[in-house]
């Protein structure tokens, strides 16, 4: 039997009810629409998120179970720690989110064959617009590692990281979980397990206990310079 699949209206920003998502493939919950801001905005403060490749429709997702990471939670091992304090990395808040997007699209060709043009284009204008966030890695002034996601309330939506160098990327995870904490971040949303996220100590949720908490967080104010661009080592 042909499993129905909604298909977004072009105007109305709209989406079904993430608990009406398929369970094959995991997750599946609508196809069309479009990557305007407002739109994106509306998905991701309902638990949803676009994941499609180059010439596929647009498709949207909302899985479960659901990776997360509690920030206060998170604990960097003793050798991560020891690498840290001898690396001379220098970590930052949202000072070149458009070049941490490029590189997480670029540096993992294929891997990373979801963040198409439309979707760079989409979180650069995110970003603009003061939704869409970075966490960068430099030595010796060159970018090596970083994240980019959506602030959500207290919620961080983690979105893709890369990393050039060793450790990068879980160091920008380290410091970032720590910044948002100290700034009343409550959790951050990692969306899909796989084993590099488990190594950095995220768990499951059901998807309904996912949207509680973040029904719950996402209207939640954090202190006023948590996304202000900045020195973030702590």
């Amino acid at each position: 039997m042909a499993l129905y699949l909604p298909e977004l209206d072009p105007v109305d920003l709209q989406f079904p009810h993430p608990d009406t998502a398929l369970d094959d493939p995991n997750g599946l919950l609508a196809f069309g629409g479009d990557l305007s801001v407002r739109r994106l905005i509306q998905a991701y403060q309902q638990g949803i998120f676009p994941w499609y490749a180059e010439g596929e429709p647009l498709l949207w997702w909302s899985p479960t179970p659901r990776a997360v990471i509690v920030p206060d939670q998170f604990k960097p091992s003793k050798s991560l720690r020891k690498f840290y304090r001898k690396s001379g990395y220098q970590i930052t808040l949202n000072h070149a989110c458009h070049q941490v997007i490029e590189q997480c699209a670029f540096s993992r060709g294929e891997d990373a064959t979801w963040i198409t043009p439309a979707m760079i284009q989409a979180y650069k204008d995110l970003h603009d617009r003061g939704h869409c966030h970075s966490v960068e890695v430099w030595q010796d002034g060159q970018l090596i590692g970083g994240l980019y996601g959506i602030s959500v309330g207290a919620v961080f939506c983690g979105e893709s990281m890369f990393s050039l160098a060793d450790n990068a990327s879980k160091i920008a995870l380290w410091q970032f979980c720590e910044h948002f904490s100290a700034h009343q971040g409550q959790l951050i949303d990692c969306q899909i397990m796989n084993p590099h996220l488990a190594s950095l100590g995220a768990q499951e949720l059901p998807r309904d206990a996912f949207l509680k908490s973040l029904a719950h967080m996402k209207c939640a104010i954090l202190t006023a310079d948590c996304y202000t661009p900045q020195l973030i080592t702590l």
